[in-house]
């Protein structure tokens, strides 16, 4: 797998971080710290992937307004740029980061309208860009005028030209991705435990209901379930063995910001790396852990990643 790792985010966004201590709605509060970085789901798996020294291309519909942090991005880390400027200004999503206690508040802006020439010409950069095995992450949500119906669409096309398809979305765009027929549904999904319990449409409080609900999406059609617990970790339902609960606390996290995109990174990391099952999660927990120290989507040296997948606790589950 010498080929670079693709990400492909539709609706990209800048991630302005501001830190407070014991944020109080409704009064004014003091900001400790405030920074922007160029961001987007599929973008932070990109940056990650890069910090890691994989090769990478990101892609997508992209502002041409405000597209410098983006620019920057790609040219500080070696990502090849194959983004699509669309005219607008990409969306900028606040990030309220209450290091009191741990906890993210965050106020996203509407972004740019996309319509059918730019989802043609995609579709266009994507066929040239992808070969039979190419590994693909499809990250986020859709721009406004993209209704969620082209997700399948989008999924079935990179599955026909031979790619392997690791999805992290939610809400109607998930729903509609996982209720196409079997040779469009992706190879794996990352929902974090709300977004699964929407896709249900019912509460699911116990790990035991969590694994339930992967199991029936894996007997489905989609062979690989991963569902981020937060404090409890993630579970990993792959297909090269039994369904993992893997974790690894984390004193004082500076932010959770960008932490489930970490944890995507990771799996596509391992999978570059044809890492399979314990080490699979051990990896993509590690990834996760690591970004939580930080403010932004980047990664600390891969010494310090590798030292902290060795403390992942792997619990397999029947």
């Amino acid at each position: 797998m010498n080929s670079p790792l693709i990400t492909i985010t539709l609706n990209p966004a800048i991630d302005q971080t501001v830190c407070v201590q014991n944020f109080q709605p409704g009064a004014v509060n003091l900001a400790l710290s405030s920074s922007s970085n160029a961001g987007g789901k599929g973008v932070n798996v990109a940056s990650c992937l890069a910090d890691w020294g994989l090769p990478v291309l990101a892609t997508g519909l992209l502002g041409r307004n405000n597209s410098e942090a983006f620019e920057a991005l790609f040219k500080d880390k070696g990502i090849a740029d194959r983004f699509i400027r669309v005219a607008g200004d990409t969306r900028v999503n606040i990030k309220l980061s209450d290091l009191a206690n741990a906890s993210t508040t965050d106020i996203n802006l509407p972004g740019l309208t996309v319509g059918e020439a730019q989802w043609e010409r995609l579709l266009t950069l994507l066929a040239a860009d992808i070969n039979p095995g190419s590994q693909i992450v499809l990250a986020g949500s859709l721009p406004q005028g993209l209704e969620p119906e082209r997700l399948p669409v989008l999924i079935g096309k990179l599955r026909q030209w031979g790619a392997h398809v690791l999805l992290d979305s939610s809400g109607p765009a998930l729903a509609s991705a996982l209720a196409a027929p079997r040779a469009s549904l992706p190879d794996c999904i990352k929902p974090n435990r709300h977004e699964l319990e929407q896709w249900a449409g019912r509460p699911l409080p116990t790990l035991d209901d969590v694994l339930a609900c992967a199991r029936q999406l894996q007997q489905a059609g989609v062979a690989e379930v991963v569902v981020s617990l937060g404090e409890e970790g993630a579970l990993f339902v792959l297909d090269d063995g039994p369904a993992l609960l893997a974790r690894l606390p984390v004193q004082n996290p500076l932010s959770t910001v960008g932490a489930g995109d970490a944890l995507v990174a990771g799996l596509s990391a391992a999978r570059h790396q044809r890492l399979a099952g314990e080490d699979r999660a051990r990896l993509a927990v590690a990834f996760a852990t690591a970004k939580l120290a930080r403010i932004g989507p980047h990664l600390p040296a891969r010494s310090e990643v590798e030292g902290l997948a060795q403390q992942v606790d792997v619990q397999l589950l029947q």
